[in-house]
């Protein structure tokens, strides 16, 4: 299930000439993985960051939960 939306944007400051800050929707690039492709599967996976392990789970209702 990959619900990455093309269209989801970030929101980025954006000053003019007045001094007013304004916000613009920008979109910015974002690597995107399917949750398929990292599961492969499976329904837990263990990711290691800094020396720490950390368990990505899919819930029963198709949820992501991400434990350290």
């Amino acid at each position: 299930m990959n619900t990455h939306n093309p269209s989801d944007f970030r929101y980025r400051v954006r000053r003019s000439e007045d001094t007013t800050a304004r916000f613009d929707r920008v979109p910015l690039a974002v690597r995107t993985l399917s949750s398929n492709t990292l599961f492969q599967g499976e329904h837990e996976i263990g990711i290691e960051h800094h020396g720490a392990l950390y368990r990505l789970k899919i819930t029963r209702q198709g949820k992501l939960i991400l434990n350290k």
